[in-house]
């Protein structure tokens, strides 16, 4: 797993051992998590008020449940800066993923999301499920093959994953502007849908920015060696994501690989953000 062709946190390129697992063909739709939501009554991250003390320097005024969402900007920006297309909406959530005038009502076969690490937890644990490792999910992407895409090199990439094509962030010339159902584009050679593309997937690794040689998967470091260096007073612990999503652009985010990964603070949720669960053998796929 791995790669020592793109980006420096791909590497080193490893070898992991992963015992046998079964893993969802497909990540959790909103469908899947309003059945979640309908019979445990569960209530999302984004949907809570949040802590003051985890936010210093922020004003209480500001401190209100929501969550990020996409906003296309209006021409080119400084791709340095995420904050020119990310925006705090009060009032979004799963439910509502771009705030309270969305609805998922025509989207229940999409991928869920707007969904912190806690949430999606909380959700294989009522499926007597996990979330997957970094190394099983790259295996399971990879689906026995080593090159660094999971299409040939004759593919079109636009054709084989719900990806940005055109210019990030303001111009997107693909046929979904945002999720797309799932299995919109064609699965690997094991049969899972969506593994590259559409939304980005936690696991359950904490995050570093280089694996060691021979790591275990989320044993292996614990919280504190996932901090944000760069953000000092901001002490919420990282975890891996991988896939990609459909913000991910050959000129700003080449992420639609299987080595791809990125870190996420466990508390944040964004609207292109997902995850699919695994089961050992024997339990419920």
């Amino acid at each position: 797993m791995g790669s020592n062709t793109y980006y420096p946190e791909e590497s080193p390129l490893t070898e992991r051992n992963v015992s046998a697992f079964s893993i969802s063909s497909a990540p959790v739709t909103n469908g899947d998590y309003a059945r979640f939501v309908s019979e445990t009554g569960y209530v999302t991250v984004a949907e809570r008020p949040l802590d003051p003390e985890a936010y210093p320097g922020v004003h209480p005024d500001d401190l209100v449940p929501g969550s990020l969402v996409f906003v296309r900007t209006q021409g080119p920006v400084d791709l340095a800066n995420p904050g020119h297309w990310w925006r705090f909406v009060a009032g979004a959530c799963w439910q509502h993923p771009e705030g309270p005038d969305s609805s998922i009502a025509a989207r229940l076969d999409h991928p869920v999301v707007q969904v912190a690490y806690e949430d999606a937890e909380a959700y294989a644990d009522w499926a007597d499920q996990s979330l997957p490792t970094e190394a099983q999910w790259e295996w399971a992407c990879r689906a026995g093959e080593p090159g660094e895409f999971i299409w040939g090199d004759h593919e079109r990439p636009e054709e084989m994953a719900n990806i940005w094509q055109g210019r990030f962030p303001f111009e997107n010339t693909s046929r979904f502007q945002g999720t797309s159902p799932i299995g919109s584009y064609p699965a690997n050679a094991w049969a899972l849908s969506d593994m590259i593309g559409n939304v980005w997937e936690w696991t359950a690794d904490w995050w570093q920015d280089v694996r060691t040689e021979g790591g275990s998967d989320p044993g292996c470091c614990g919280p504190d060696g996932s901090y944000d260096p760069l953000q000092p007073d901001i002490m919420i612990p990282r975890k891996v994501l991988k896939g990609g999503s459909h913000l991910c652009a050959a000129s700003y985010c080449l992420r639609y690989r299987p080595a791809a990964r990125i870190p996420q603070m466990v508390d944040s949720a964004t609207s292109h953000i997902g995850f699919r669960c695994v089961a050992n053998p024997g339990a419920a796929a």
